[in-house]
């Protein structure tokens, strides 16, 4: 071979030799890649439906538009019917700091909506508060909130499940045999333990439950929402609050609300858990196969191992040759597994109506985990490189 010809060939002198070895057999790396891959995939789609699980139960309480909530003490999760006497609220308006407080109403277990393209009915939670004082922060349900002055006038959640009908574009439909008015429409989203919400007055909702829309100051409250004015601190209104109110309900800041929720899901449901071990199961999953992957490839190139051994290279070069060839087939399987969990997110999250969201943290503890696994796997497998006898391969 000329000076010229060599000059033209590409450099490979600063390959690694595990980067070599790893394409020595284009089929065999596309294997490798397809059965990591597949690992790679489980693992994020499992911690994809755990982060969107405690995000499509969080939703609703991030919405809430107050730096302060009042509720029962005994109340164990936000979703839970727990209310107490609007009285209690009362000692709560006197407090310096605080600007004003609205009753936030609601019910999980009471409302039933019929599909206005349907004869069914399906059980909704249901929020109520004044018209005049909008507790959520969803920009569309303030800006329709006046709507709900009218008598049985509701407004809906168009990304509710789609049997419910609440994005058909209906006017009018039955809450309890009740017929009532959609005035509008705001986009939310459903989670894992109801199907869609309904925002009603605070009138209707006495209408609904009593009978008489009038007999609001009657009704037992779920929520108080504190709103503070400029220059209050949060913590010592609060230290003030929980003096001046009865033992029976409790004070939290949004930060606390939120995590109040958060530990439910995480601690008391078997959700967490649940996507949890199939986290786990996805991991097994994958060190089994790139244990097979690594094994057969150590297999297939025990001759060129062999060889080098025979050449005077020790089991400290072999190990790390097998350790860097696995962390290289990590990372060729990790990426496109990566991209296609993208589509898989975005095609479930349309269909199941969850959110579903690819971030660092994902990322970074799925990468970890492939890479945990195929490093297992190699350690497990190498025995056989350092096990070789050049004798006996040649």
């Amino acid at each position: 071979m000329t000076p010229d010809t060599r000059s033209r060939l590409p450099n490979t002198r600063f390959v690694p030799l595990a980067w070599r070895n790893l394409l020595a057999s284009k089929r065999r790396f596309a294997r490798s890649v397809a059965g990591i891959g597949f690992a790679v995939l489980l693992m994020l789609v499992q911690l994809g439906f755990e982060r969107g699980f405690f995000d499509a139960s969080l939703g609703m309480v991030r919405e809430l538009d107050g730096d302060l909530f009042i509720m029962r003490a005994t109340k164990y999760r936000f979703g839970s019917e727990d209310p107490f006497p609007a009285r209690d609220l009362e000692p709560a308006r006197k407090i310096a700091g605080v600007a004003g407080i609205v009753p936030l109403y609601a019910s999980w277990e009471r409302f039933f909506w019929k599909d206005p393209t349907g004869n069914n009915a399906y059980l909704v939670q249901v929020f109520a508060f004044d018209p005049d004082h909008p507790v959520f922060l969803l920009p569309e349900l303030q800006a329709q909130s006046e709507r709900l002055k009218q008598a049985d006038a509701v407004i809906v959640d168009r990304r509710a499940r789609r049997f419910l009908g609440m994005a058909s574009g209906a006017r009018e439909t039955e809450i309890n045999g009740r017929i009532v008015q959609i005035v509008g429409d705001y986009a939310l989203g459903p989670d894992f333990m109801s199907n869609g919400t309904v925002m009603m007055s605070e009138r209707s909702f006495a209408g609904f439950l009593s009978g008489n829309p009038a007999n609001v100051a009657r009704l037992p409250v779920e929520f108080g929402i504190i709103k503070l004015r400029p220059g209050a601190e949060a913590p010592a209104v609060q230290q003030a609050l929980r003096a001046a109110l009865p033992d029976e309900v409790r004070v939290l800041t949004k930060p606390e609300l939120v995590a109040f929720e958060r530990d439910f899901q995480a601690d008391l449901s078997s959700a967490g858990p649940i996507f949890w071990m199939g986290t786990i199961v996805g991991f097994v999953v994958g060190m089994l196969i790139s244990y097979q992957v690594i094994y057969t490839d150590l297999s297939d190139q025990l001759a060129q191992y062999a060889t080098l051994k025979g050449m005077g290279y020790g089991n400290g070069y072999l190990v790390g040759v097998v350790f860097q060839q696995a962390a290289f087939s990590a990372v060729a399987a990790f990426v496109p597994a990566w991209l296609l969990c993208l589509v898989v997110y975005r095609v479930i999250g349309e269909l199941a109506l969850l959110p579903l969201h690819m971030t660092l943290s994902q990322t970074v503890i799925s990468f970890g985990l492939t890479l945990g696994m195929c490093l297992v796997s190699a350690s497990l497998a190498i025995r056989r490189v350092i096990a070789v006898d050049p004798a006996e391969i040649f």
